[in-house]
């Protein structure tokens, strides 16, 4: 248990920090939560790596467990707008988690053995936060869902706007997944650095 520490903890920072920080907007289609979040892709691959998908699983369900502890607090705080956290963004959040870290590591265990090192990292961050991207948004604000809670009211969510803007108009949530979606895939990529140097550096040989 002691060696899956490091691993539990930095999980459960990333985890604690992106609920506090998607209260925040970067801009019209990003919260601040959308750039810690991403990280918990490469804790998952690390821990993978240098101590297998057993280890890596356990770490995913300390991390769940941290998320549905924040939900529940955030349950019960009351903002003008009602509750700070609502049932459905709670279940998507959730379901988003633990659906799309497993992927992860059920794809980097397929691709340990790659000889290319950045393929296992690489692609499991890619499907497992795709994964999470659609599972999330769809639950918390897609309106054929609204029979979830129809007491929450995400109307706003389904406005007609121009995709990111400047694209063929969609509801806004598909716009919010895309933006979210393209800096998950920007973070994998960028990842692949720490990513690498951390493996080397515990390993002592290539990764």
């Amino acid at each position: 248990m002691t060696r899956l520490l490091p691993g539990i903890l930095a999980m459960a920072t990333i985890v604690v920090a992106s609920n506090i920080l998607v209260q925040y907007l970067y801009n019209d289609w990003l919260t601040w939560g959308a750039f810690t979040y991403p990280l918990s892709f490469l804790v998952n691959d690390l821990t993978n790596r240098l101590q297998g998908a057993k280890a890596a699983r356990r770490v995913v369900l300390s991390g769940f467990l941290v998320g549905l502890a924040c939900s529940f607090i955030g349950s019960q705080i009351v903002g003008p707008n009602g509750p700070l956290v609502t049932f459905r963004v709670a279940l998507g959040s959730g379901l988003a988690f633990l659906a799309g870290q497993l992927l992860d590591v059920f794809v980097f265990d397929r691709y340990r053995r790659s000889p290319r090192w950045w393929q296992a990292p690489f692609i499991s961050s890619l499907l497992g936060s795709s994964l999470d991207a659609v599972i999330f948004f769809t639950i918390a604000f897609s309106a054929t869902l609204t029979f979830l809670e129809p007491g929450s009211d995400v109307s706003w969510a389904s406005a007609p706007v121009a995709l990111l803007g400047q694209g063929p108009v969609a509801p806004l949530w598909v716009s919010l997944a895309v933006a979210d979606w393209g800096v998950k895939l920007a973070i994998a990529l960028f990842g692949l650095v720490p990513f690498r140097l951390i493996v080397a550096n515990f390993t002592k040989r290539p990764a």
